[in-house]
Formats: C-alpha cells, structure tokens, sequence
C-alpha cells in the first residue's frame, strides 16, 4: 500500500506538534482553576468528560480540517468524521486520564496520531502537561522525547523494575489479578496511573520496563504504541485489535513478559 510522501508526514508531525503543545497550554490552564471544569457522566460514573475534553478536541478537529481537508478524523469525545477514499485518518484523545484531570490529580496526557487506511500507525505526539513533556515518532524515524531521542530500556528481566497497566475503565481485566501476583512473586513493581497513553509511552522513555493494557483502543493507544516501537519496544500483537490485550516491553524482557501474561490470562 502507498501512503503519503514522507514530507507530508513531517509535515503531519508538525501540525500535530504545534497541536500538543496548545493543549497542553489548555489542560494545564484548566486544571489550575478552581472549580475544576464541570464533570458529566457519558456511559456511567466511571466514564466521564468535561468542557475540557470538549474544548481541546474540536480545537483539534478545526485544525486538522484546514490542514489536511481529505484525512479522516476519530475522536474519542465527537465520533468518526469521514475522510476522502484511501485517504489517512487521525485519532484523537483531547484529555487521557480524565478521571485523574477531574479530580486534580496531575497525571493525563493529550493524544494524536496518524494511521495509515489499513490502521498502521505513522505518526505519534503524546504531550504530558503536568511535566512539560512531549513524545513524538514518525514512521521508520525514531522517537523522541522533546525533540531528544529515547530508547526502551535495556534490562533483561522485570526483577526489581516497574511494570505498568491500567484498568478497563473502572473494573480489573480478564487475568490481570493473576499478572499482578506473578509480577509481585519477581519483585516487579506494578503501578496503575490512569492514562493508556502515558503510561505505553513510559516504556518508550525506559523508565517502566513494560506496559500491559487489557483492552486497546485506538484513539488514546496507537500514537503512544509508535512511540513506543519506534523507541525499540516490542508490540504483543504488532497491530493491536480493538478490546483486545496490548503488551509493548523493552526488548530484553518482551518473552518474560509475554509469557506471563499469556499464563494469567488462561
């Protein structure tokens, strides 16, 4: 399949660069406030939004429509707009971690990508306001972490390393109880910090040794999977389904890690 010239994927980055660091301007302007933006449920307490969320992404949508007029647009607060035939769509989390945004803690992420039709990632910003930290890749150019190359970390066992997850929503995933007591009998340090993005982009940086995510979604867990990959991580699948499990590991620890999880889940 042919995809756009490379120069209008550098250009993509770009675009999507300038985009993170306007939101992350807003979320940290917002989060500074008191009261915090008003917090409405979507499918229940446990799934919720607020005029943030709103407001980053149809920033988001505005400019991305000037910018690239025949790409599509997912995004996890308005839907599917369609693109033209063929043509690259993007995926967008205007706040990652809401729960901890509504509640004043200082740990969510914005997230924007671009995939290719058939869904391969090829371009990744995941900006974490809190830190001032933006992660990027480009297809086949590395990753980097404002602007300084990263690279997965080079331990070869989770002995004494920090492994992270996330729930499903609100509710453990099928066989993470029996993950996190094999991680606990090898003295890995498990942490649950409550934005997918973040914390599949920690295994890009080197700083957790791998991330498991009982159910991917796309919009807040591909640009931060290319990051990742691109930064020398191993994706358990390649290509993640929709709802289904995600591991991305540094290299060394990838069939430890693997096997692990698949025990748990059975």
């Amino acid at each position: 399949m042919s995809v756009e010239p490379e120069i209008s994927l550098e250009r993509a980055l770009e675009v999507a660069t300038g985009l993170a660091d306007w939101a992350a301007r807003t979320i940290r302007r917002a989060g500074a406030s008191a009261p915090v933006d008003e917090v409405r449920e979507k499918d229940g307490p446990a799934d919720i939004v607020t005029d943030t969320d709103e407001l980053v992404e149809r920033h988001v949508r505005e400019v991305l429509g000037e910018a690239f007029p025949a790409h599509g647009i997912v995004g996890e607060e308005y839907g599917v707009t369609e693109g033209a035939a063929n043509a690259p769509h993007w995926v967008v989390d205007p706040v990652d971690g809401t729960t901890n945004f509504a509640h004043g803690i200082g740990w969510c992420s914005f997230s924007l990508g671009l995939a290719a039709p058939d869904g391969t990632p090829l371009v990744g910003v995941v900006a974490d306001p809190w830190r001032g930290e933006t992660f990027s890749a480009v297809r086949g150019g590395g990753a980097r972490l404002n602007g300084r190359p990263v690279r997965a970390a080079a331990h070869t066992s989770l002995t004494g390393h920090v492994f992270l997850t996330e729930w499903a929503a609100h509710a453990h995933w099928p066989g993470m109880d029996a993950l996190l007591a094999e991680l606990a009998a090898r003295h890995c340090t498990v942490r649950v910090m409550g934005s997918t993005a973040l914390s599949l982009a920690q295994v890009a940086a080197g700083r957790a040794v791998a991330t498991a995510i009982g159910e991917f979604h796309h919009v807040d867990g591909l640009p931060a999977l290319l990051i990742a990959t691109e930064a020398g991580a191993v994706a358990l699948p390649e290509l993640p389904v929709y709802d289904q499990p995600l591991l991305l590991a540094a290299p060394g620890v990838a069939a430890e890690a693997a096997e692990l999880l698949r025990r748990a889940r059975s």
